[in-house]
């Protein structure tokens, strides 16, 4: 019997999902590599994220994932077309968390479990940055202040 941390261990996402088996594209999709590119292009010049293109591709246009069929994600490709955003989707919306926090803490002072979820949030902003910081998606002297984020 499997205990649930090793369960947990290869399911994905909130709902427990798992990404689909096979590396090759299914059969069913009838789209090239070219046509999902200019559909990831134009979905970010909507002015999307790439979490919110990735969901549009797969429930509007049933292209399950990008990789097997374009060979690389919907980052590279944004980033060949030289519309990649400068700091990771993931990171920027743990900072707006973070700025929504601070300006709530600073109307309730004592709203302690708040407090506990700011001290969190700012904790995986940190684990976050110095992740990218090693894989060069973030530049070495970058630092997260309060200030970056407008909301």
């Amino acid at each position: 019997m499997m205990t649930m941390v090793g369960k947990m261990a290869y399911m994905r996402g909130r709902s427990r999902s798992t990404r689909p088996v096979s590396k090759r594209p299914p059969n069913w999709v009838v789209y090239q590599p070219d046509e999902v590119k200019a559909l990831i292009i134009n979905l970010a010049r909507e002015g999307k994220p790439q979490s919110e293109i990735g969901n549009i591709l797969r429930d509007e246009h049933g292209i399950p994932l990008v990789k097997p069929i374009v060979g690389y994600g919907i980052q590279r490709v944004l980033q060949e077309a030289e519309l990649a955003p400068r700091i990771p989707e993931d990171l920027y919306n743990l900072m707006v968390k973070s700025t929504k926090l601070r300006r709530h803490l600073d109307r309730n002072r004592k709203d302690f479990s708040n407090k506990r979820g700011l001290q969190l949030s700012e904790s995986k902003i940190y684990a976050l940055t110095r992740y990218y910081k090693k894989r060069g998606m973030l530049p070495q002297d970058w630092r997260h202040r309060d200030e970056i984020v407008t909301i």
